[in-house]
């Protein structure tokens, strides 16, 4: 107490004198100070720096281009903490002296802690980063996702001719008959292109019979991250060139192309304007490439007869090869004459029919009976349609014999290529009266689904990236096409429709017309006979000027008696009368202009208005009585900014079934409660609109409700997203017990979701996410007295964030199947948290189900300052917690973790592909015993992570071993190792010689196991224990794909790999043998602050480098020479 004091006295009693003595006595007699100042601003770069890298890897995430000046900063902040973390330690070692204390130590330190703080003062001032990175650039989907390529010989031979031409010429086309997959091939050479980096920029585009060029230019924008300042299509080009020719070497790959097309006129440089970049195109026809002048002309032939079996038996789920049956079905695999389009649709249509030997003679015969049927335009894909086309009536069940066909026909009435909204189908399939065994909306629209799903699984139809959207292929909608262009039942589709078309014959025939993208100059007549027409589809041509709208009269329509459907996308109607259309059943209008309400339509039934601009809904609504669907989605105003809806409107529209608006709107919510047919509801609300307090929402099958935040469209069926809402939930108890996605942010009351929120347990709930609901505690609290409890049992994805009083999962009983379905947990800055997964008691029930966690594959903890384990369970449920799926691992500033994973669970974890750890402070080793009785007694090598590709480990101080025991971690998978600024890190495992006299692992990354499959490694700060190289003889033999390779603040390391003096000849021989000493793939080596580092590696080596570019060697100043030009001293013969 006294030297406390005393000490105390010494320093005020200088504090005076200090203001103008020489800043050396500063470093004497303000030592406290100077501590204390740079502790502080050592402890706040820490953390700016920690929240910098969450933006940047947010960023990363939404596929952002950081900004450098971002990134300098981080590589300075990083540096920063690196040089000063022995400042920091030498002062935490030295707080015990107070009294007599060392004076010239104490002068160095302070001089050092006095010229490095404003350095960091100098970081924290300009951190301040309005945005960490900008929209990055997009590789393009058809190169990220699987493209079914089948490696046959026609395929692979013109894909060698490719690659080997792209070496020689400019522009290369790639022709062939329809069906027999240019596409594929066309996406496999991007592929190939992009995975070895052929081209700086490869970008796909599909040209069509009448090319959408506005469209087409936005995706090449998007590959070349453009953002478009001018609205003209010529202007948009010359954008896209200028910022094309700033690209050294780029691959354009034009599918589909129809006939002669100059590519400047989309934007796209070649020839003298720009020599690095190549083309290919894809047509049909062999002319085109020839008119396009290309260099190289390759063809696509069709399967061979062997290669088109093996693709049917493959596709109808055929086994075996001998079987009379089989001999049949190759009769009809013959037929489809090696189109593999036409292999897979004959294929997929006959798969699961169960076919004995005379099904398969039956199918055999049709296609023998449909020869007929030969068009010069389809080739022989057209028999092999029709085959599929007819298979679509037989075991249909509830369908009837026609509904799946008109289904699929509707589907070729939208433009080439478009990815067709599914809701949009099922309102025309409901026009037309589909399903009329179907009672309700609903019904008619699983119906639908079953029948888009049947129509995929024949081939007739493509899904997309969007699941709630379908494709058709163009080859597919010309069959359609063609089977509607004679009969009773024909189809008219035109698209960029310039002027009214002249016909021969009367319009009278035609069923359906879809007139796509017609230029606002055309004159459309005022009367025209279509007494037939049930489908008619209009879109005027898109412009930028949103007011620029296709005018069309009411006359038009007025001998549209029969018709039943009208899809309106960019018209304005000129009339101040709706027309009279008494079969009408769907009118939908996509930013349309309605000056007049559609009030005559005495048998409407589905209205949807999607960013329309009308007057207003008014009293005229009610005189809808059948209307069963009404959708306002972004509707505008000529008058008002919200969607008013007048008093007891809604309640008399006694036959809806589903309402969806969007907007902002008055509805009264009390009126929902007297329609009794109601079924589906998706709202936009306000907390006003719950002034009522006994209002609760009807039960509902279907239902998107958002309050307080804009409307998004949601997967889900059931969606409750509630923000900012200090009420009551009581209007959403009947919505609880079956709600699918659930988002709750910034509500207030609530301590739990079960049983506060949902009584019942919310099972149906797949998505939750928390945000800012700042009382809840727990996400269930079950005591002992209430029993177990099911609750959870669906729930796939948890997102958690900013929860200041959470304190875990469960309180008391873990009930029921919790976490047996978890795939995706995500918690961040939850201060409170200290454990997440804490399970104390568990029924005999849960016990003996599913594995808790074993479908868990993604887990990111970040920002959780108090949490101190992951798991805590009892010894006895260790068994249980399985996490066999567990793929992706994050955990960032958590300080007080000491380790991640116990040895069981480890042991469990056999996809785990990814793991980073960052800004742990306290973790010691990343797998390590949580009981005593969990280390093995037999320390035989044994295998964890055998598929773990990805290891990042940044900034933990008190790191020393991945893990404490004797392991294999699946060093074969790995592709990339990066570990920075872990002072204490020893080495990946804590191996030294086992009981049965093995050396399991040098000091270093070397050892008996090889990373053959290692592509980057990067070492920052990391002591390892002073060895003087980093691979093992073997090792270094072993790493045939390293391309990168980053070694930073290393003091101990001499060179790369270890000299061997005294090896067993025969282990000598095998090496050699089987891993000559070649690094073919090295690229690039970079290496700073190794101070004691003399070379890297023998001269023999480096002309085993036949691809390294770049060497890189900063603040080394022991180095004598790149390479050691000695004699080897062991005696291994490189190869």
């Amino acid at each position: 107490m006294a030297e406390s004091v005393a000490s105390a006295a010494v320093e005020n009693m200088t504090n005076q004198a200090m203001e103008c003595a020489s800043p050396y006595l500063r470093y004497f007699f303000c030592y406290g100070q100077i501590v204390q100042d740079f502790t502080n601003q050592r402890n706040a770069l820490k953390l700016r720096k920690q929240r910098v890298d969450t933006r940047v890897d947010e960023a990363k995430r939404q596929i952002e281009v950081i900004y450098e000046d971002v990134e300098d900063w981080l590589k300075r902040a990083e540096k920063e903490l690196e040089q000063t973390q022995n400042l920091q330690d030498e002062i935490d070692r030295v707080k015990c002296f107070k009294w007599c204390p060392q004076w010239g130590w104490r002068y160095c330190l302070s001089k050092k802690l006095a010229e490095k703080t404003p350095i960091i003062s100098k970081l924290l001032q300009t951190s301040n980063f309005a945005q960490v990175g900008s929209g990055g650039s997009l590789q393009g989907i058809e190169f990220i996702t699987s493209t079914h390529f089948m490696d046959s010989k026609s395929s692979k031979s013109a894909l060698n001719q490719i690659m080997e031409a792209m070496k020689a010429v400019n522009m290369i086309g790639l022709y062939g008959m329809p069906g027999v997959g240019k596409t594929t091939l066309a996406q496999e050479v991007g592929k190939h292109a992009g995975e070895r980096k052929l081209f700086d920029k490869v970008v796909m585009f599909t040209m069509s019979q009448n090319p959408n060029i506005n469209s087409i230019q936005d995706k090449v924008a998007d590959v070349f991250g453009l953002k478009f300042q001018t609205s003209s299509r010529e202007g948009r080009a010359e954008e896209l060139f200028k910022s094309m020719q700033r690209v050294n070497k780029i691959l354009v790959i034009v599918d589909d192309l129809w006939e002669e097309f100059e590519l400047k006129i989309i934007g796209i440089p070649f020839g003298d304007d720009h020599k690095g970049c190549k083309i290919l195109l894809t047509t049909r026809r062999q002319q085109v490439c020839t008119k396009m002048n290309c260099q190289k002309e390759i063809q696509l032939g069709i399967l061979s007869e062997d290669e088109a079996w093996v693709l049917f038996r493959d596709q109808a789920g055929l086994e075996g090869n001998s079987s009379a049956l089989n001999n049949e079905a190759k009769k009809v695999a013959a037929q489809c004459k090696g189109l593999p389009l036409a292999i897979v649709v004959v294929a997929k249509a006959v798969k699961g029919e169960g076919l004995d030997l005379n099904g398969w003679k039956a199918v055999n015969q049709r296609f023998k009976d449909s020869r007929h049927l030969d068009n010069e335009d389809f080739g022989d894909v057209l028999q092999p349609l029709k085959l599929s086309y007819d298979y679509l009536k037989k075991g249909n069940n509830q369908m009837t014999e026609n509904d799946i066909q008109i289904c699929f026909l509707l589907c070729s009435l939208f433009p080439e290529d478009t990815e067709i909204p599914i809701e949009i189908l099922i309102m025309c399939g409901i026009g037309v009266g589909l399903f009329p065994n179907a009672n309700s909306i609903e019904d008619k629209r699983n119906e639908m689904v079953m029948a888009l799903k049947k129509l995929q699984k024949s081939g007739l139809l493509l899904g997309t990236d969007d699941a709630k959207r379908i494709r058709m292929h163009d080859v597919v909608r010309d069959f359609a096409h063609w089977l509607t262009s004679t009969g009773e039942n024909r189809f008219m589709v035109k698209d960029k429709l310039k002027k009214w078309p002249d016909m021969v014959e009367s319009f009278e025939c035609y069923t359906a017309i879809a007139l796509w993208n017609c230029s606002s100059n055309i004159k459309f007549p005022d009367k025209v006979e279509f007494s037939k027409l049930k489908t008619l589809f209009l879109k005027g041509e898109w412009k930028w000027r949103r007011d620029d709208f296709l005018v069309v009269s009411s006359t038009f329509f007025e001998e549209m008696k029969a018709l039943q459907v009208l899809f309106l996308q960019h018209v304005s109607f000129s009339a101040k009368r709706f027309p009279s259309l008494p079969n009408l059943k769907t009118l939908c209008c996509v930013r349309c202009e309605l000056k007049i309400f559609p009030s005559s339509l005495t048998n409407l039934e589905i209205l949807a208005l999607f960013e329309t601009k009308i007057f207003g809904i008014s009293e005229k609504l009610v005189k809808l009585p059948t209307l069963k669907y009404l959708r306002l989605s972004g509707v505008q105003f000529y008058e008002e900014s919200e969607i008013k809806i007048h008093p007891s409107l809604l309640s008399r529209l006694t036959s809806l079934q589903e309402l969806h608006v969007h907007s902002q709107n008055t509805i009264n919510l009390l009126e929902l409660n007297s329609l009794s047919c109601l079924t589906a509801l998706s709202l936009r609300l306000s907390t006003d609109q719950f002034s009522q307090e006994d209002f609760v929402f009807p039960k509902l099958q279907m239902y998107t409700i958002v309050v307080n935040e804009h409307f998004s469209y949601e997967s889900a069926l059931r969606t409750l997203k509630i923000c900012n809402f200090p009420s009551s939930f009581s209007a959403f108890n009947n919505l609880f017990y079956n709600v699918e996605k659930l988002k709750l942010q910034n509500v207030r009351g609530q301590k739990n979701i079960v049983p506060s929120i949902g009584e019942m347990g919310v099972n149906e709930l797949t998505s939750l996410e928390l945000e800012s609901c700042y009382d809840m505690e727990f996400l269930t609290v079950i005591t002992r007295d209430q029993g177990p409890s099911v609750a959870f049992s669906n729930l796939v994805e948890l997102y958690i964030q900013s929860m200041g009083s959470l304190k875990g999962l469960c309180y008391g009983h873990s009930p029921t199947r919790f976490l047996q379905n978890l795939k995706q947990v995500i918690i961040k800055k939850c201060e409170q948290l200290q454990v997440i997964f804490q399970i104390d008691e568990l029924s005999e029930k849960v016990q003996c189900q599913i594995p808790l966690l074993s479908n868990l594959t993604i887990l990111n903890l970040d920002s959780l300052p108090n949490l101190e384990s992951i798991w805590k369970l009892n010894p006895s449920h260790q068994e249980i917690v399985s996490l066999t799926r567990l793929k992706v691992v994050t955990i960032s500033g958590c300080d007080k973790l000491k380790t991640i994973f116990t040895t069981c669970q480890a042991l469990s974890m056999l996809h785990l592909q990814e793991l980073t750890i960052r800004y742990c402070d306290k973790v010691e080793q990343v797998i390590g015993f949580v009981q005593e009785e969990e280390i093995i007694e037999n320390d035989c090598p044994f295998c964890c992570w055998p598929k773990l590709e990805i290891l990042r480990i940044k900034f933990c101080q008190w790191l020393k071993y991945v893990y404490v025991n004797t392991s294999t971690l699946g060093r074969q998978s790995l592709k990339s190792v990066s570990i920075e600024s872990c002072p204490e890190f020893i080495q990946f495992f804590n191996m030294e010689q086992n009981k049965y006299g093995q050396h399991i692992l040098h000091r270093g990354l070397g050892s008996q196991e090889s990373f053959v499959n290692l592509t980057h490694l990067e070492l920052t700060s990391i002591a390892l224990l002073n060895f003087k190289y980093l691979f093992s003889e073997f090792t270094a033999r072993t790493l045939e794909h390293l391309k990168f390779l980053m070694i930073r603040d290393c003091s101990f390391l001499e060179h790369l790999i270890e000299e061997v003096e005294k090896v067993d000849e025969i282990y000598v021989s095998n090496m050699k043998n089987h891993y000559p000493l070649f690094w073919p793939k090295l690229e690039s080596v970079h290496i700073e602050y190794c101070e004691n580092l003399k070379y890297l590696c023998s001269s023999t080596l480096a002309q085993r480098l036949p691809n390294l570019n770049c060497i890189s060697i900063l603040d080394c100043p022991r180095l004598i020479q790149v390479f050691n030009m000695e004699t080897n001293k062991d005696d291994f013969e490189l190869q």
